[in-house]
């Protein structure tokens, strides 16, 4: 329990990794510490499907690298790029983003929408809320306008393009919840947290909380067997 918490930016940014490991250890406060690694064969910011998938073997490789020094491991791009094949080849808890935070958005049966800066991972997107078994609840995935990169270098306006998606995605969808579907959009989405009355979900909290679940899981299923064996 003394081991951290591996996040892995599958982007190759390392401002945006210094923000989304600021923004995991406050969710995980005191519990674990968060260390984070970057990947170095992406672009900056993953904007395509096709820079996505590619993005897979390296969170892969970055993962089982280090997965012995770990108590679990976060992927944090919004379509958990490599996220199943991790899991098959390392013995820690390994928790997704996408995954999370559509599973925290559906809580109860609500239905959630996707408010994002990337049309070009919207097919992907739906692919991840279908192999959830959770594209009945997914009204829809609203997508801002323009350049993404350009958009993500003004938090201003950022803030307020993903807003009007926001508002979007509750009143024209009838969304329950809206997810900020982006890992680079995590400070964006603490943002509007406090803003609307629906929920809005930041991804990056959702697999903290989803990981520190399993790993204390873990941890007590452990102490039992070792209590049992005598």
């Amino acid at each position: 329990m003394t081991r951290h918490i591996l996040l892995i930016n599958p982007n190759s940014s390392q401002a945006t990794s210094a923000m989304m490991q600021a923004i995991a250890q406050r969710a995980a406060d005191d519990a674990l510490a968060v260390t984070v690694v970057t990947a170095s064969r992406s672009p900056a910011m993953i904007v395509t499907e096709e820079a996505l998938q590619a993005s897979a073997a390296e969170v892969v490789e970055i993962g089982t690298r280090h997965a012995a020094d770990c108590a679990g491991i976060v992927v944090s791009a919004f379509g958990d790029p490599g996220l199943d094949d991790l899991r098959r080849r390392v013995d820690i808890p390994v928790s997704g983003i996408c995954e999370a935070s559509m599973r925290a958005a559906a809580q109860g049966g609500r239905s959630f929408g996707v408010a994002t800066t990337t049309p070009l991972l919207a097919d992907a997107i739906a692919a991840r809320a279908a192999a959830l078994g959770l594209t009945e609840r997914l009204t829809g995935i609203r997508c801002t306008a323009g350049d993404p990169l350009a958009l993500s270098s003004d938090k201003a306006a950022l803030t307020l393009a993903l807003g009007e998606m926001v508002e979007a995605c509750i009143a024209a969808d009838g969304a329950e919840a809206v997810i900020i579907g982006g890992g680079p959009l995590g400070e964006a989405a603490g943002a509007l947290q406090a803003r609307y009355a629906t929920p809005v979900i930041s991804p990056i909290p959702c697999a903290i909380a989803a990981l520190l679940e399993q790993i204390d899981t873990r941890h007590a299923a452990s102490m039992a067997l070792a209590a049992a064996r005598g």
